[in-house]
């Protein structure tokens, strides 16, 4: 396999956009394109990372943005994957390269769904579950997570204001990062206060519904040196895990995160000890502090009260979501993965600004779809 480097990365705001699904899809990759100094015929193959582009009556994307790009005759490949998509189109990018198919890429994530009201998204998003079992029986996003979080308070005995500190420092994050969707501060208060979605789960600890697209350019390492700014794709892995919840051994853990992090990990050559900082899936509170046990930075049971001891914030023990994460950043399902690999990007390259990781060599950046159901694991370090 040859070496894969990531060029270039680009993103829109993230938020409620006006602009159609297919705009805010090229605005990113431009965006890429640009930030790594290459021209779009230097692009051979592209891979679009969408989940419900029917609710912005416009699927089938990739030649739509390729035909925008300039460049109709690049093959395409869409993929949906829930809340994963993103990640796994990094990987499909990833293994063409890395096989030798291609010298230069692009994959793009992208969602716009804010425009069709709660009721619909909330809909569309309970579409990602295993829907016999769990959708249709009116088991929702937050409900499965809820019930994720009871287990975990249970089990490990922490309490409901320790899952509030991972919303406070993602919030404290996110206010540092010019594109994400909320940007202010809030205190364990705010969250405790906040109106009960699914208990013990509060509003603040859900991460919002979000439109928006990230974009970034992948190539061989050769074809890096001739151009820009890259960092090395030094590890990736996927796992998957049972579809429903009630098909898991256990609550409080997802193996599709450990079966993941354990090959990336493995391809590395690295334990999560030489891990600078870390983009984790965090769609709810609870969702981080099992994803940072998962991946290896804490122990099983001690990742909530690690969060509320300050060890996952800015320039700590481990920072996790510089960017604010999903629940500040924003989570628009398709360009999520993406722009958790842009994160890391800008923050190897220089480019984080204020919310900078002091010192940072090696990032990871971990996705997942639904409760866990698919997963995949990158790890990026500089040249």
């Amino acid at each position: 396999m040859r070496n894969v480097c990531v060029l270039g990365a680009g993103s829109t705001r993230y938020g409620k956009l006006d602009d159609s699904i297919s705009d805010i899809a090229a605005q990113a990759s431009a965006d890429a394109i640009q930030g790594a100094g290459i021209s779009p015929k230097d692009i051979e193959a592209s891979y679009i990372a969408n989940v419900f582009g029917v609710a912005d009556k416009q699927v089938h994307l990739g030649p739509v943005l390729m035909s925008t790009l300039g460049i109709p005759d690049r093959p395409s490949l869409s993929i949906e994957s829930a809340c994963g998509s993103g990640s796994i189109a990094f990987r499909e990018a990833y293994a063409n390269v890395a096989g030798g198919f291609y010298d230069c890429v692009i994959a793009t994530g992208v969602e716009k769904v804010t425009h069709t009201g709660t009721n619909w998204t909330t809909t569309y998003f309970a579409y990602c579950s295993d829907f016999f079992y769990e959708g249709q029986a009116g088991a929702s996003f937050p409900g499965l997570f809820a019930s994720m979080a009871r287990a975990y308070i249970e089990e490990f005995k922490i309490t409901e204001e320790d899952l509030a500190a991972v919303a406070v420092k993602n919030h404290e994050n996110g206010a540092k990062n010019p594109k994400a969707h909320l940007r202010k501060g809030i205190t364990v208060e705010d969250v405790m206060s906040s109106a009960v979605v699914a208990s013990p789960l509060k509003l603040y600890d859900c991460c919002p519904f979000s439109d928006g697209a990230s974009s970034v350019i992948l190539c061989t390492e050769e074809f890096a040196k001739s151009h820009g700014k890259y960092v090395r794709v030094v590890g990736s892995g996927r796992g998957g895990s049972p579809a429903a919840l009630q098909g898991r051994e256990r609550l409080t853990t997802i193996p599709s995160t450990k079966i993941a992090a354990k090959q990336a990990y493995e391809m590395a050559g690295i334990t999560p000890d030489k891990v600078d900082f870390a983009e984790v899936h965090d769609c709810f509170t609870i969702a981080e502090v099992v994803d940072t046990e998962d991946l290896g930075f804490f122990e099983k049971g001690t990742g909530a009260r690690a969060a509320a001891d300050g060890r996952t914030g800015l320039n700590s023990d481990i920072p996790v979501n510089p960017s604010g994460g999903l629940k500040s950043k924003g989570h628009p399902i398709g360009a999520t993965g993406i722009g958790q690999v842009a994160e890391a990007y800008d923050q190897l390259t220089g480019r984080a600004g204020e919310r900078s990781v002091r010192g940072a060599e090696v990032g990871l950046t971990h996705n997942f779809g639904a409760t866990g159901a698919s997963c995949a694991v990158h790890l990026f370090a500089r040249p």
